[in-house]
């Protein structure tokens, strides 16, 4: 009892000399007082350290007690609807049906820069489009579930100082994609072989841009596999313009509102190409002129009310017929309203649901890549511009897997089955 009190006398002045000196509490040495015997604070301290010789035991492991580590649509590596991301530009495997490829250069705009943020902006708007719930009423169909192998393929690394340089980079690597093999095995139903000058199977390409100069190295890659091109290009403006005021140099003809034109000085389009979504301003008659000559019918942005949707699809459809066919799709031919991220805007455009429905009545033409442009992120606002165009390429996906444009929708037929029911 004396030994006890004692000790307790100098614990409180010890106490009061570490809080007056800064000396550490526990640093004297009283024999009496470190002994665990007279004092429960040691005892207890020492009981909670665990023992070196056994492992701490925590309990069940994530993967034994929730599973694998799912990617939700707001976390992990940002892909395209979270497809398997892979570097194919320095890697042969794995083979695959379809490539998603950003394309972001953006340095042959007139007006306002910003789309070589496309790629990353369309990918971000894609984040809810996860293949488990890609299945749409729309199309009738998951384009993750059709029995090809779909990647996304990353960006190609263009130089953004040096555009010649920038557009043979493009070049060489989307001719680099179309030249491996196809994932599909040879017992499957061709889809390019059909159309190929050697007769083999190509994958097919959906690339992100940037702004629209990208199908000049595009057609340019496609035309060594299949020969002149016909092209369905949705967009406000013609793009077929020979050059802009004041362009001296021949680089200097290379932009975003020339490709067209130049694509057909090279022999790269076929003669029955056809635009839709025609609204920008125009020098004039002869700007049409020239489009004719460049081998494009137009179908105005004012034509979907004249025409209605049907017979805008009926005449592409009759536009194209049978050619190797490449789509490209400029975001501004949505109406700004709807997708202001954008270069160029122009008042009075399509709505998303409009484009979508033309998009589904084009499937089963013989389709050998698309691409969707001039997204520029800079201008959108709650990204949705961005996740407008996510959707546009997940119809593209569709489109490119579908022989036919859907049929009645699973949901009317369902309707339609029930009323039947109810009426016997």
């Amino acid at each position: 009892m004396e030994a006890t009190t004692m000790c307790s006398g100098l614990n409180f002045k010890f106490l009061l000399l570490a809080i007056l000196f800064t000396i550490p509490v526990g640093a004297h040495h009283h024999d009496g007082c470190n002994d665990a015997s007279q004092n429960p604070l040691l005892v207890q301290q020492k009981s909670q350290q665990p023992s070196l010789s056994q492992p701490v035991v925590t309990g069940p492991t994530w993967i034994e007690k929730y599973g694998p580590q799912i990617d939700q649509g707001f976390t992990g590596p940002l892909s395209f609807s979270h497809l398997p991301y892979i570097r194919c530009l320095e890697s042969d495997e794995p083979k695959f049906d379809i490539a998603i490829l950003g394309l972001p250069f953006d340095t042959a705009t007139s007006y306002r820069p910003g789309a070589r943020f496309g790629p990353y902006a369309i990918r971000s708007g894609s984040r809810r489009q996860r293949g488990i719930r890609g299945y749409t009423l729309s199309w009738g169909n998951n384009p993750y579930d059709q029995g090809q192998k779909i990647i996304d393929c990353g960006d190609v690394p263009v130089n953004q100082f040096d555009n010649a340089l920038a557009l043979d980079q493009m070049e060489v690597a989307y001719s680099t994609l179309l030249a491996r093999p196809s994932a599909r095995s040879p017992e499957d139903d061709p889809v390019t072989s059909m159309i190929s000058k050697d007769g083999l199977e190509h994958p097919r390409i959906v690339s992100l841009g940037g702004d629209h100069t990208i199908v000049l190295p595009i057609l340019r890659s496609l035309y060594k596999i299949y020969g002149p091109i016909s092209v369905i290009h949705f967009d406000a403006h013609l793009d077929t313009w020979p050059a802009y005021p004041g362009q001296t140099s021949e680089q200097s003809r290379v932009t975003h509102g020339t490709f067209f034109y130049l694509a057909r000085e090279e022999g790269l389009l076929a003669n029955n190409s056809i635009h839709g979504g025609i609204r920008c301003k125009l020098a004039g008659v002869q700007d049409l002129e020239n489009d004719d000559a460049v081998g494009f019918q137009v179908i105005s942005t004012d034509d979907i009310d004249d025409l209605g949707i049907p017979t805008i699809i009926r005449k592409i459809r009759e536009r194209i017929g049978d050619s190797p066919v490449y789509l490209s799709l400029d975001i501004d031919v949505i109406d700004p309203g709807l997708a202001p991220a954008t270069g160029t805007p122009e008042a009075g455009g399509w709505t998303t649901r409009e484009m979508k429905r033309i998009i589904r009545g084009l499937a089963g033409l013989n389709f050998v890549g698309a691409d969707i442009v001039e997204v520029a992120p800079a201008y959108d606002n709650a990204e949705i511009t961005g996740i407008a165009a996510a959707d546009l390429v997940h119809d593209f996906l569709s489109m490119l897997l579908s022989k036919e444009p859907p049929k009645v929708p699973v949901h009317h037929r369902k309707v339609h089955d029930a009323e039947k029911t109810v009426d016997n």
